[in-house]
């Protein structure tokens, strides 16, 4: 009996032993980060003095912050219109790259490709896109409205945009640069409809089913997990978009306030002005924002979302 007993406090120990730099990794460098944060959430800090506890008056601050505002209508313009047009958009190009043709895996290449770069290089390249005078995109529409002028259709000429100088253009053009990194998203859908059993589309042939018929009823029932997964990743994505627009406006979030997403309100008030306690209430609010939304598309998953096993 002593022999069992002591055999398994060896095991006991071993498998302490084997869990211990995680465990020790998890308790520096997650639960302690957190706890901190909470806890500054609750302070006065700028970095250098100690902290001083006020209790939630951080929080009354923040919803008293117009800036809060404005950060927060511009997160939600990018995820309930950005996030909606990047999939549709993924999913129509997955759709056309989901056919046996000749050199089809060179194009599915090729569309992937833009996922490789690096955000900051991708933020630059598109500045210059943007660019009012000189960009490519202004040069193109307006050797397009020469060519509708010629036409003698000047009255459909299109509009000239500033782009990140217009407040009413800026949020539009960080999601049309987003559109051109869909290459990632597609190839999830690219897998999901290569999954798709071939025998359903065969027996909806037998039905006399169209072709949006079959996409209606099975193509997208059929994909619904994967679309609910990356619904809920571009949701998260929206809630931290940074780096791009901390690029094309130098951390500014102009013109106008129209490109002060949350995250860079929040970093802004941590880094540049050192309101450490400020930025942790901030980070919390992020926090239960998004697990509200999740939890309400997770709530609406389930009556949408079609699992194989259910």
């Amino acid at each position: 009996m002593r022999l069992i007993r002591q055999g398994i406090d060896n095991e006991y120990l071993t498998g302490m032993a084997f869990i211990l730099p995680w465990l020790a990794g998890f308790l520096i460098f997650v639960a302690y980060p957190i706890g901190c944060s909470v806890y500054l959430s609750l302070c006065v800090y700028d970095g250098m003095r100690p902290p001083e506890f006020i209790g939630l008056a951080n929080y009354a601050s923040i919803f008293r912050d117009r800036q809060f505002y404005k950060s927060l209508w511009n997160t939600l313009y990018i995820i309930f219109l950005g996030v909606p047009l990047s999939l549709v958009f993924s999913l129509a190009l997955a759709m056309l790259l989901n056919q046996k043709r000749r050199g089809i895996s060179a194009y599915r290449t090729l569309i992937y490709m833009p996922c490789l770069t690096p955000v900051v290089a991708m933020s630059v390249l598109w500045l210059w896109i943007f660019n009012p005078e000189h960009g490519l995109l202004n040069l193109f529409i307006m050797r397009f409205n020469d060519l509708l002028q010629s036409a003698g259709l000047g009255l459909l000429r299109l509009p000239v945009p500033g782009w990140m100088n217009d407040p009413l253009w800026a949020k539009p053009a960080l999601i049309i640069m987003g559109l051109w990194c869909v290459g990632g998203t597609m190839l999830i859908f690219l897998a999901s409809l290569q999954d798709v059993p071939r025998t359903l589309f065969e027996a909806a042939d037998i039905d006399g089913a169209n072709w949006w018929q079959k996409q209606r009823h099975v193509t997208l029932p059929m994909l619904s997990p994967v679309i609910f997964y990356n619904a809920v990743m571009g949701f998260i994505g929206g809630f931290q978009y940074f780096t791009q627009v901390y690029v094309m406006t130098d951390g500014s979030g102009n013109p106008n306030d129209s490109t002060l997403f949350y995250a860079l309100s929040l970093f802004n008030n941590a880094f540049p002005h050192w309101r450490m306690g400020y930025a942790s209430a901030q980070a919390w609010i992020l926090f239960f924002i998004t697990l509200g939304m999740t939890l309400v598309v997770f709530r609406i998953s389930a009556r949408r979302v079609y699992y194989h096993g259910a």
